[in-house]
């Protein structure tokens, strides 16, 4: 990233070799902020490689940066026929956005689970609660713009099994706004964004006041837990996770550089052996 001049932001991706979905969607809310502040779309160089635009493209990251960048995208690939993407980057901003997204991934979720992963077919149906909650969670905490993607990789040197990533980001208030007016008084000084990330993740405290509702991040927990997944969020200065053993990133981290709205981070490996 380097600056344009005094009012604008370049971010550079010519020598771009390779982005996750945490890594394309966390560059759509870099260029939401750096908008912002500057109060004009910072300019973005896309990648030089043909094969990491023909990837962008079949994300439709270059869709999603419309409206957040100056770019000017590359010519339009045609979408390979065996692709790896469960769902491109997706905007969420209503209800009807999470609708759709459960409709779109149905049956390219069951295929990617049970072949790839190794999962009982009725695996699709815990995975759609999965998306529809972490995309739920921007319309009732972030109260801003989001984003959502998810792919199967294979993680042969780390993990030496596939996987799916999902990644769901937004540049809303955090957890830390989101839960403030409820539950800051009872934390006095202590109140911050760690322990606003451990009251929700750790304890299910919700800025709702009836329990019934906001429950989202402990269902998750408890069925990536199953499958043996990997589950951070990350708000402000600080990132929780729930760690598996084949993981070796801290469960809870603080003091990191900001960030603006709330990351959510899940990985879902394939059964041991398959």
């Amino acid at each position: 990233m380097a600056q344009l001049d005094e009012s604008r932001t370049l971010f550079d991706a010519r020598h771009l070799r390779w982005a996750d979905p945490n890594g394309m969607v966390g560059l759509l809310v870099a260029g939401v902020v750096a908008g912002k502040k500057q109060g004009t779309l910072p300019r973005l160089e896309p990648p030089e490689s043909a094969d990491v635009t023909g990837y962008l493209s079949r994300m439709a990251f270059f869709e999603a940066a419309r409206g957040v960048f100056d770019c000017d995208p590359p010519a339009r690939r045609p979408p390979a026929r065996d692709s790896d993407v469960l769902l491109e980057i997706t905007p969420i901003t209503a209800n009807a956005d999470v609708h759709e997204v459960i409709d779109r991934v149905q049956s390219k979720a069951g295929s990617i689970l049970t072949s790839k992963l190794g999962y009982p077919a009725t695996a699709v149906v815990q995975f759609s609660v999965i998306l529809s909650e972490v995309c739920q969670n921007i319309i009732e905490h972030a109260e801003a713009p989001g984003w959502v993607a998810a792919q199967s990789y294979n993680w042969a040197r780390r993990l030496g099994r596939n996987v799916v990533v999902i990644s769901v980001m937004d540049v809303g208030r955090g957890f830390r706004g989101s839960l403030g007016d409820e539950h800051s008084a009872r934390y006095g000084d202590r109140w911050g964004d760690t322990t606003a990330l451990e009251a929700a993740f750790l304890h299910g405290l919700t800025r709702f006041p009836d329990s019934g509702r906001g429950q989202g991040i402990q269902q998750i927990r408890r069925q990536v837990r199953r499958w043996d997944g990997a589950i951070t969020i990350r708000s402000g200065t600080a990132r929780i996770g729930q760690v598996p053993e084949w993981d070796d990133q801290p469960p809870l981290s603080d003091g990191l550089e900001p960030f603006p709205g709330a990351q959510i981070s899940i990985v879902l490996p394939a059964k041991a052996g398959e």
